[in-house]
């Protein structure tokens, strides 16, 4: 049985673009060793974090959208805790509402087929 999960982590300001995303495609072909079908990512890039963390103000922020067997997320949580170059992550199960949602993001329209582009809204003008 395979569910939908989404996983967001932060790596260490200091790697280099090369070293990130060194370990990002580690995570993800940990994933695919697994069994588990990546179906969407997103590289946010360096970001500041609300709070220090381990004396860091920034990091490099990624996401990864995906498919497997729950006993897979043990695996990766503990390849996250065993890398110091990832700070913080965390790994949730996509309810229907959830991946309803993550599909119609405009970030996916030109990733995916799946993808829906919403017009932008226009603001009403107070009279």
């Amino acid at each position: 049985m395979t569910n939908r999960y989404e996983t967001v982590f932060i790596l260490t300001p200091v790697l280099s673009e090369d070293q990130a995303k060194e370990t990002v495609s580690k995570f993800k072909d940990l994933l695919k060793e697994g069994h588990g079908k990546v179906r969407h990512e997103e590289h946010w890039g360096m970001r500041k974090l609300a709070y220090p963390i381990q004396k860091k103000s920034s990091g490099f922020y990624h996401l990864i959208e995906f498919e497997s067997d729950p006993s897979l997320i043990a695996k990766l949580e503990t390849e996250y805790r065993r890398d110091e170059r990832v700070i913080r992550f965390l790994t949730v199960a996509m309810d229907k509402h959830h991946i309803a949602f993550a599909e119609s993001r405009p970030s996916r329209a030109g990733n995916s087929e799946e993808g829906k582009v919403r017009a932008p809204r226009k603001k009403k003008e107070n009279a």
